[in-house]
């Protein structure tokens, strides 16, 4: 099996790419061990500086911490994936994720939310992250950025010029968007 890695603008995040379905449904990220239950998860967090997993529809992304170099921990998270699906598993993880949370929505926040999904975390998931939307009140749009975009020093910026001027464009009464 071969796995791809692709940099991200985040230097202390790397995208990996087995070919192989990764999350069953959805997207999100896990920053500790206790978390969850899934042994690839657990065993990539067990490694000295991995900071935090992503998973994607078809990629993990691992940050780590900045004092640790990439080409002592890469070899070590190619291999684990690669132990993984080595042994017959179809993906990484089948978790089940409450979509009716969305209903609850204002119709504006339904615009936002459609926004976000249609057109900006299709590019957000090439990086390797994700943008989710958390709430809007008084022109003010609240996202939380995960995976590769969580400490990307690149992040500010994507997020005033590229997600704000978006969701301004569209519906005016977006003034900022801010990350929390």
């Amino acid at each position: 099996m071969f796995i791809q890695t692709e940099i991200t603008p985040n230097p202390n995040s790397l995208k990996f790419i087995p070919g192989k379905t990764v999350s069953n449904n959805g997207s999100f990220e896990i920053t500790k061990k206790d978390q969850v239950n899934n042994e690839l998860v657990r065993n990539l967090l067990s490694i000295n500086g991995v900071t935090g997993i992503f998973l994607g529809a078809d990629f993990l992304s691992v940050n780590k911490e900045e004092k640790i170099e990439w080409d002592d921990i890469k070899h070590i998270v190619i291999s684990l994936i690669n132990d993984f699906y080595s042994n017959g598993k179809k993906f990484v993880f089948d978790k089940e994720i409450d979509k009716s949370e969305k209903l609850n929505f204002a119709d504006i926040e339904k615009k936002i939310i459609s926004i976000l999904d249609s057109k900006i975390r299709p590019a957000v998931a090439k990086d390797g992250g994700d943008i989710k939307f958390k709430e809007f009140k008084d022109g003010i749009v609240k996202v939380q950025l995960q995976g590769s975009c969580s400490g990307c020093p690149s992040s500010t910026m994507t997020l005033k010029q590229g997600v704000q001027n978006l969701l301004c464009h569209y519906i005016p009464e977006v003034k900022e968007v801010v990350a929390i």
